[in-house]
């Protein structure tokens, strides 16, 4: 298979490295600084996925450096809100035989990317594994809350071409499986950002610390219910039968897991980058508002998280 990265952070480099010592053709792009790193260094992953280190086949810093490239699947692992500027950039790469794989956090990346590319060519990736930059290029996988799930939110890729896409992601070492439901599992991580990633940021503490205050379980729990108010409006089910179920398993099980997690939104603060807020919190804000729904914490949530990206 040939594959192209669009991203070489953490987790593009997770995907990077693994899938080129899986023994497939692997190209790269990002700034022009992270490209020199590579070039010198390779890619790199550790942690609780072993050692590993690959040489890219192409390293680029745009699109059109690699025009002339057929690649069989592009795996987006830009920021939420690239995701239009960079499907618009990729147009020219995609084939009727190409796959554009978004493996980003948030809602709205589906949205994005149609605008700009056929439905029948974009893959949906719930990643759920965490992985943190150690520098440009090398990658730490830190934790893995459950397989990786794709699939096509209207059901129009072939299920045995997805199932195939999981195996090849299995057998380099990414746990992967294919779902005809993959909003379900989409809402799921969104759910767990929204309740985990702002306040964690906000308050710098770690995901096991916001679990044991009293008011920051409540602010947790508004926040779920919330989103379940707006999910129920839209008619889009979970994993969860209601806010209730999944205040079970996420205090049950999902945060023991990740205690020790500090929130990716904090690292973006303390380096001066832009948040993913309006992807998550915010989204659900402009979902309830366009459907009559009132979201009040997550409208105050998302007002915080902006503002400490500003101070």
């Amino acid at each position: 298979m040939r594959i192209l990265v669009f991203g070489l952070g953490a987790l593009g480099t997770v995907y990077s490295c693994l899938m080129k010592n899986s023994g497939h053709y692997v190209a790269g792009i990002d700034q022009q600084a992270v490209i020199d790193v590579i070039g010198n260094h390779g890619v790199r992953v550790s942690g609780i996925w072993g050692e590993h280190t690959a040489w890219l086949d192409k390293l680029a810093i745009n699109a059109a450096e690699l025009a002339d490239n057929d690649f069989d699947l592009i795996i987006l692992s830009v920021k939420a809100y690239e995701t239009a500027e960079v499907a618009e950039k990729l147009q020219t790469l995609i084939t009727p035989g190409t796959y554009l794989m978004l493996a980003q956090n948030g809602y709205g990346n589906f949205e994005a990317a149609v605008r700009y590319i056929n439905e029948s060519n974009i893959i949906l990736g719930r990643v759920i594994f965490g992985a943190e930059t150690i520098s440009p290029g090398n990658s730490k996988v830190t934790v893995i809350a459950d397989d990786v799930m794709l699939g096509s939110p209207p059901n129009i890729i072939s299920p045995e071409i997805l199932q195939e896409l999981a195996r090849d992601f299995s057998e380099a070492g990414i746990p992967t499986r294919y779902t005809d439901e993959i909003m379900k599992y989409m809402w799921g991580k969104i759910i767990y950002n929204s309740a985990l990633n702002p306040l964690g940021a906000i308050l710098e503490v770690n995901y096991g610390k916001l679990a044991e205050m009293t008011e920051t379980r409540q602010l947790m729990d508004k926040i779920i219910e919330e989103i379940f108010d707006v999910l129920s409006s839209l008619g889009q089910l979970t994993l969860w039968p209601d806010a209730a179920a999944y205040k079970g398993a996420f205090y049950g099980q999902l945060i023991p897991s990740t205690r020790n997690h500090h929130a990716s939104m904090l690292q973006d603060i303390q380096l001066g980058r832009r948040t993913e807020i309006d992807a998550l919190n915010g989204a659900v804000v402009r979902l309830g508002e366009q459907l009559g729904i009132d979201t009040p914490v997550n409208k105050v949530i998302s007002a915080l998280v902006r503002a400490k990206e500003v101070f």
